[in-house]
């Protein structure tokens, strides 16, 4: 079920329903598809998990538990997703994985490709994926390990940067994680939370994931991209491990104009002329596509300071 239009589209971003079966490449533009829009607990709008698709190139953002459900109705199935970028260990994030595992190695007896640090893969295996995946197959007293299931593509930190950035590339499409302020909810910033990640695509677009209201991450970033659009997480009360509607209310105009609204409730219709009246972009809509046209890639080094990789 797909939430009702928002009236204002944020400016640049082009909207079509997805083409079903969803393709995996295109002609070299920027693609975001939103498999879900919806919350941990939404009935309606699956889990906010994304799929990039540019040139020959693809990358699925959080792999839920009813992602697989969820690109099923899009055409697709997970075993045709060869790469993977995971936010943090919640289960609408990351609960798909087990599927996507099993039926790679079982199935096509081949492995996924995932971005990931060593800190987070760390948490994912030991703490949510090896219960399910690792002793299926003993040999010589061993177990399945990480590496039997997964390529992984190790990001590179940036030198000179906050919050842990750093960079990937899965073939065209380039990636910039950032660490965000989302569990638990007493913690007073980024580096006291548990581990979650926002994301920048191609240095064009700001995905937040999960995180509570951060507006000196969003206006920091922003200021030194200058995003063509922001997605964000929002819940529409105050309080727990999200940000609310009325927090992004204090946002800066520019900011919320290019600015949809994402990992919603099943609520969200009733909200929507007020988001429209506060200046929101409106809502991000699964099942729906944002493109953005071509463009050449930024320089490593932008003129106004960006952080440059560690290393060759």
């Amino acid at each position: 079920m797909r939430a009702p239009r928002a009236p204002k589209p944020a400016s640049g971003i082009s909207e079509t329903k997805a083409v079903i079966p969803l393709p995996l490449t295109n002609g070299g533009r920027l693609d975001l598809t939103f498999v879900g829009s919806g919350s941990a607990f939404s009935k309606k709008f699956f889990q906010n998990n994304l799929l990039v698709v540019k040139g020959s190139s693809h990358l699925l953002v959080d792999c839920g538990t009813r992602a697989p459900e969820a690109l099923s109705g899009l055409g697709l199935s997970v075993a045709q997703i060869e790469n993977y970028l995971i936010t943090h260990s919640h289960s609408d994030h990351i609960g798909g994985l087990e599927e996507v595992m099993l039926a790679r190695r079982y199935g096509l007896k081949r492995k996924s490709v995932m971005i990931a640090t060593d800190k987070l893969a760390k948490i994912l295996w030991s703490m949510s994926l090896r219960g399910g995946a690792s002793f299926n197959e003993e040999k010589a007293g061993k177990y399945l390990e990480f590496d039997d299931f997964w390529d992984r593509i190790k990001p590179k930190a940036l030198r000179g940067a906050d919050r842990e950035l750093c960079e990937a590339s899965v073939g065209d499409i380039e990636v910039r994680l950032f660490r965000t302020k989302h569990i638990p909810d007493s913690s007073p910033d980024w580096a006291s939370s548990f581990l979650s990640y926002g994301v920048i695509l191609d240095r064009r677009i700001l995905f937040t994931s999960d995180t509570r209201y951060d507006p000196e991450m969003i206006e920091t970033l922003d200021a030194q991209y200058g995003f063509e659009a922001i997605f964000h997480d929002c819940q529409l009360f105050k309080g727990g491990v999200h940000a609310s509607l009325d927090e992004l209310a204090d946002l800066p105009r520019d900011i919320k104009a290019k600015t949809k609204l994402m990992h919603y409730g099943d609520g969200i219709g009733g909200a929507l002329p007020r988001i429209a009246e506060l200046g929101f972009a409106g809502i991000a809509e699964q099942w729906m596509t944002y493109s953005f046209p071509t463009r050449e890639r930024a320089p490593r080094a932008a003129a106004s300071g960006a952080p440059e990789p560690i290393g060759p």
